[in-house]
């Protein structure tokens, strides 16, 4: 998590920029997945070799990494990327990625694509040429003297603000150079801008590729039909930023487990003290409604038994652990204690499929860092143990089981944060409704 102030205490899992690996490859998906975006759009593998070979073929990736300078700090949404690209190679096609990075006020150096395209070349093994633009006759010059199996990466598409404002001018001058067009960002998807939405009206057939259809496989298939019982772990600072996907998981999992700061307006709705915690007194009434509306349902909601408290934020505070019921005045409440962490792996025990989106606590610091990686431990051993669909989905959840060092034995990392809290809510994603039907 990035932190405003320390006043704010927890800072919403929504919010975080830290990421994230490749999805793992060789686990078990969720049986069946129904939703209409995964069932109905085609990919990749539904286009024959002729329609793929000697195409110039435009590729919106997300390769929006973090940088210190030029240096690449996480290269995994890169890594991520590679499957398509050397698919579309391996078919004879001319190959353009095209990603934004950062938030460019117009054309910035330091949020050139350049260290992207010099680290894909090396994951690649060939030379990935940066364009100097992402429009223009300098670009079409490269794509048409390009040949096959060759790859390009145009210049970053957020040099321009019509690609978020997805104009169409800009758009058509974009889609351009290229015959037809794959949408591999997840990330993204829940943006309808030029490069992810817009593009589509332009070029055709346009299909989604590897990392996109398996996101949606694993995400929606989870969330649609997955195997029971399934419990959804719900963390993060504030309850206003994640209510909306605590009521749609709470009409399609058994089991709900609360953690974060969003935990103290659920025990002050409770009638319970919460010393100087963060709560949001505006959503106190929302918090008694959510555990009304789980009674009524006759599902559980699990809250934390034991707190571990600060007198202060920071990594130099006294701490101590107490009842959840017995905050005292004037501390605050950072991370789960060991008894809540011990009921959560009995809890999820029997569980066949968990979404974890949020932590436990403020897990940067050491002191405050157990309850999340507990809960990171309990879902890695699921999946190793008991064979459990285990889907890690948020920037801060992400990271934390980077740090743990078990990301690897989780069934599915998700690339994208706002895209997939979108999809967790039930929202239909711009960039994935606009590619072609099956």
């Amino acid at each position: 998590m990035k932190f405003v102030n320390s006043a704010l205490f927890f800072l919403a899992a929504t919010t975080a920029t830290a990421f994230v690996p490749a999805p793992q490859v060789g686990v078990r998906a969720p049986a069946a997945p129904s939703n209409f975006e995964l069932e109905a759009k085609k990919s990749i593998e539904d286009l024959s070799d002729d329609e793929l070979k000697g195409k110039k073929v435009l590729v919106r990736c997300d390769v929006n990494v973090p940088l210190d300078g030029k240096k690449i700090t996480d290269d995994t949404r890169i890594r991520a990327s590679i499957p398509t690209i050397e698919y579309l190679k391996g078919k004879g096609a001319v190959v353009t990625v095209c990603s934004h990075l950062g938030r460019p006020d117009g054309p910035e150096d330091k949020f050139s694509l350049g260290p992207a395209a010099e680290r894909m070349g090396e994951l690649l093994g060939e030379d990935v040429k940066l364009a100097p633009d992402c429009i223009g006759e300098e670009v079409k010059a490269m794509v048409d003297g390009a040949k096959e199996g060759d790859v390009i990466m145009l210049e970053n598409t957020r040099f321009y603000k019509e690609e978020t404002k997805n104009e169409e001018s800009f758009v058509e001058k974009f889609a351009a150079p290229f015959d037809l067009f794959v949408n591999d960002a997840f990330g993204t998807a829940h943006r309808a801008h030029a490069s992810t939405e817009g593009v589509t009206k332009f070029l055709s057939p346009a299909v989604s590729g590897f990392l996109l259809a398996k996101e949606l496989e694993y995400l929606d298939g989870a969330i649609s039909n997955g195997e029971k019982p399934m419990a959804a772990i719900v963390g993060g600072s504030k309850v206003s930023s994640k209510i909306t996907v605590l009521e749609a998981l709470l009409e399609k999992c058994d089991k709900i487990i609360i953690g974060g700061g969003m935990v103290f307006t659920f025990l002050k709705a409770k009638g319970l003290n919460v010393g100087t915690s963060l709560v949001e007194d505006d959503f106190v009434d929302t918090a008694k409604a959510v555990m009304e509306k789980a009674e009524k349902l006759g599902k559980t909601i699990l809250l934390p038994s034991d707190i571990i408290i600060a007198d202060e934020f920071s990594a130099d505070a006294n701490i101590q652990t107490v009842a959840a019921d017995a905050i005292p005045d004037g501390w605050m409440g950072l991370d789960n204690g060991p008894d809540t962490t011990a009921e959560q792996k009995e809890f999820l025990s029997d569980c066949k499929t968990v979404i974890m989106n949020g932590p436990m606590g403020v897990f940067e610091i050491e002191k405050f860092s157990k309850g999340t990686f507990g809960i990171v431990d309990i879902l890695a051993d699921l999946t190793k143990e008991n064979g459990a669909i285990t889907i890690i989905g948020g920037g801060d959840s992400v990271a934390a089981c980077e740090q743990s060092g078990r990301a690897g034995e989780m069934s599915h990392i998700s690339t994208g944060g706002g895209a997939s809290l979108e999809l967790m809510e039930g929202k239909v994603l711009p960039g994935v409704a606009a590619l072609a039907d099956k």
